[in-house]
């Protein structure tokens, strides 16, 4: 089966760093109360721009908000304070529908648990948000089977979550988050439950994403050699985003 990314021996898509971001963030302040009913701020001041094609990968210590980062700038949550656009839609002027078709087409979310629809098979968890968004039934059934042979699965179509190991179960989630060929690709530890050379072989696909078809994409990692492979490497530190180059992505943060 051909895959259903175009294949090139280099990226035929570069991003631009001239062009208007496909993430824009500026000022985001994320606070919950604990319980002990203090006040944590979590994001304080966040700015961050992703464009097209560009890969950024965010590190940090655990508890430092990177996922809380993630649920905002994907409009899972809503922040306090400032302005989160994505492909020049402002989060918050949009109502619940708007943003819930906004998540459906513009946006591929792995994050650490598959949350895959536990009565419907691989094929069909990916073919489900192409369903949703109006892709035909049959256009849907060929990219879901592409997507699932580039992550290996091509012999477990038919089997349902729980028929399939937490590695596997990880995977069909990478390949649905890439059904709709989003604007945004946002990963939290996408490879965690895999071993180094499925690991491998992920990283690549969604790196391929990136590059082929143009998407946006914000990585959370603890893995300093993943991370290292973007574009930019960003620490959060203190609830704001830090610049952390290739030399540096191995230093400790100040205060760690």
């Amino acid at each position: 089966m051909s895959s259903p990314l175009p294949q090139a021996e280099t990226p035929v898509f570069r991003y631009d760093a001239e062009a208007a971001p496909s993430i824009h963030a500026r000022g985001v302040r994320k606070s919950y109360v604990g319980g002990d009913g203090t006040r944590l701020q979590v994001l304080d001041g966040v700015d961050l721009d992703v464009r097209a094609g560009e890969l950024v990968s965010v590190i940090g210590q655990s508890g430092s908000g990177k996922s809380t980062l993630l649920h905002v700038l994907g409009a899972l949550d809503q922040a306090d304070e400032g302005e989160v656009t994505l492909g020049g839609k402002r989060l918050g002027s949009l109502r619940e529908e708007a943003l819930a078709e906004l998540r459906s087409r513009s946006v591929g979310f792995v994050f650490q648990f598959h949350h895959l629809l536990r009565e419907f098979s691989a094929l069909e968890n990916v073919m489900m948000p192409q369903l949703i968004a109006g892709v035909p039934e049959a256009k849907a059934r060929d990219r879901a089977r592409g997507l699932l042979d580039e992550v290996g699965l091509s012999a477990r179509l038919d089997h349902k979550p729980s028929q399939l190991s937490g590695g596997e179960q990880q995977r069909v989630a990478v390949a649905r988050a890439l059904a709709n060929r989003p604007l945004v690709l946002l990963a939290d530890e996408p490879s965690g439950n895999l071993d180094p050379q499925t690991s491998d072989r992920l990283h690549d696909l969604l790196f391929q994403v990136c590059r082929v078809e143009g998407a946006a994409m914000v990585l959370v990692t603890h893995d300093l050699g993943l991370a290292a492979r973007a574009d930019r490497v960003l620490r959060l530190v203190g609830g704001r985003l830090e610049n952390a180059g290739p030399a540096q992505v191995g230093a400790p943060a100040a205060g760690e």
